[in-house]
């Protein structure tokens, strides 16, 4: 049997810091994610949080959070 992933949702997991950072981000950058004239769409959603999510885990390096190697 496969290994089950565990994902924490408490108000201080990293996956909820990353989610809360992607919404932060979202709205910095003019991004609707919800209600009338949604203007951002699944693959920035999942780059984004998954930029936040390497982020919030402790990465510092900007090239590695950004996903541009090195």
């Amino acid at each position: 049997m496969a290994d089950t992933p565990v994902v924490n949702l408490g108000d201080n997991s990293a996956e909820h810091v990353a989610y809360k950072l992607m919404r932060h981000i979202a709205n910095a950058e003019g991004v609707k994610l919800e209600g009338m004239g949604i203007n951002s769409n699944r693959e920035w959603i999942i780059k984004t949080y998954i930029m936040c999510r390497t982020a919030v885990s402790g990465h510092s390096n900007i090239e590695h959070v950004l996903g541009l190697g090195k």
